[in-house]
């Protein structure tokens, strides 16, 4: 995964930020949640701080549930959520997206296999297809993987694939990352990951001839995809440093640092 630090660093020595004092303000920012958005907060936090030395910013990488269920019992002060808030959840949450992600299906580098429709997908994680050469590849039983219950990610791939509580999961990973890992090491394995968290240890699929990309996500061909949201407590008074990150979130400086990360930023 890409440096954080060399990222800002990229941004900053370009000249394409250039930050101003007028929000400035003191204290702490705490966030907790989606483990895909690490890459982005993490960009979004570190630059936000180098402008803003006084305030302290923090990013607990517990999953999607977990953040909207810190924000809603005040255990931090935003979310982050790797999925749409649900009814239940929005009558006292605030969920703003703040950039929009593909979600991508990976195997192992020496799998044959490079494209795959919705419905094939749709028929490999609900068991009807088990074996690679199925779909064109070689004569091996296929290993799902698959991101734990309550994972942002999860949701999003079981909801555009229309197989939600469906799926014939091997391994359920609590993390993105575990899933890359876990796909680089088996041959027959697949898996979906953000596409800000793809690399080299492992070969993205096109889904009916689409690659994810910042232009196919934004542009909507490329199907498979999520947002990412903020979440914060409705009628909780935030702090003048929340409200500072969030407006650095979605301003023109930030969707510069959220497109160097691999992600799309919202239209606002």
């Amino acid at each position: 995964m890409k440096s954080i630090s060399k990222l800002f660093a990229a941004v900053a020595m370009s000249s394409m930020v250039a930050f101003s004092a007028n929000a400035y303000a003191a204290g702490s920012v705490a966030t907790e949640g989606s483990t895909s958005m690490e890459y982005m907060i993490g960009a979004l936090g570190e630059a936000f701080t180098n402008a803003h030395s006084d305030i302290k910013f923090t990013y607990n990488p517990t999953g999607s549930g977990a953040g909207i269920a810190a924000a809603e019992e005040g255990r931090c002060d935003i979310g982050l959520s790797s999925r749409a808030l649900k009814d239940d959840e929005a009558k006292t949450l605030n969920g703003q997206v703040v950039a929009l992600d593909g979600i991508v299906l990976v195997v192992n580098n020496d799998n044959k296999v490079s494209d795959l429709t919705l419905e094939q997908i749709k028929d490999i994680y609900t068991g009807k297809i088990t074996n690679w050469n199925q779909v064109g590849g070689d004569d091996h039983p296929i290993v799902l993987i698959g991101r734990e219950a309550g994972s942002g990610t999860r949701d999003g791939f079981e909801t555009v694939t229309d197989t939600k509580d469906a799926c014939k999961y091997r391994q359920e990973l609590t993390s993105t990352g575990d899933v890359i890992t876990t796909v680089s090491k088996n041959v027959n394995a697949i898996g979906y990951a953000s596409l800000a968290a793809v690399s080299n240890k492992i070969k993205p699929l096109t889904v009916g001839g689409i690659a994810a990309s910042e232009e196919t996500v934004k542009d909507g061909t490329y199907k498979v995809q999520r947002p990412f949201v903020l979440v914060t407590k409705k009628g909780q008074e935030q702090s003048d440093a929340v409200k500072s990150f969030i407006d650095f979130a979605f301003s023109k400086d930030a969707a510069e640092i959220i497109t160097m990360t691999g992600v799309v930023p919202a239209a606002h």
